[in-house]
């Protein structure tokens, strides 16, 4: 029989893989700079990715009753991304970039909880293995937006003298 959990959660994590991209990609489409585009333009790719991923293994719970092993991609390129201090002071702190870095933030992570939590009750080691690749994935944009996010907070607070002395 095939395990309703398991299945309820892969269709969790596809809809908030396909949210995701949603919304990585408008954000790429409305900014215009460069490097806020380039970083959204890979997240929403990553969703991509991980929606397939996710699709696949879905199926194959429906057909097989377990999904397998399956050798999952190791290079994050959104958490290798390089930013520079020139596309950083481009942001606005009260801004559309700075509202999306926010934003995506929050998804980044509902989708750690949910993949990390999906991990720890996993009993099938395959599918262990699956939920804790995609929760460190998701760390790693959560990290990069994260930085983003405190680098841009910052600024602000020195640009608006906001220190206590």
């Amino acid at each position: 029989m095939v395990s309703k959990r398991l299945q309820d959660i892969l269709k969790s994590a596809i809809l908030l893989e396909l949210k995701g991209e949603a919304f990585y990609r408008k954000v790429a489409e409305s900014t215009d700079n460069p490097g806020i585009k380039n970083i959204f333009s890979i997240m929403a790719k990553e969703e991509v990715l991980h929606t397939k991923i996710l699709r696949e293994k879905y199926s194959e719970l429906t057909r097989n009753n377990k999904i397998s092993a399956h050798k999952l991609p190791e290079e994050d390129t959104v958490a290798n991304t390089v930013l520079s201090e020139s596309m950083k002071s481009q942001i606005a702190g009260a801004g559309f970039e700075a509202a999306a870095i926010s934003a995506a933030i929050d998804m980044e992570s509902k989708a750690i909880k949910l993949y990390s939590e999906s991990a720890e009750n996993a009993a099938d080691p395959n599918e262990k293995m699956l939920f804790e690749w995609l929760a460190d994935w998701e760390r790693g944009h959560h990290k990069l937006l994260y930085d983003l996010d405190n680098d841009l907070k910052e600024r602000i607070w020195n640009d608006n003298q906001f220190w206590p002395f």
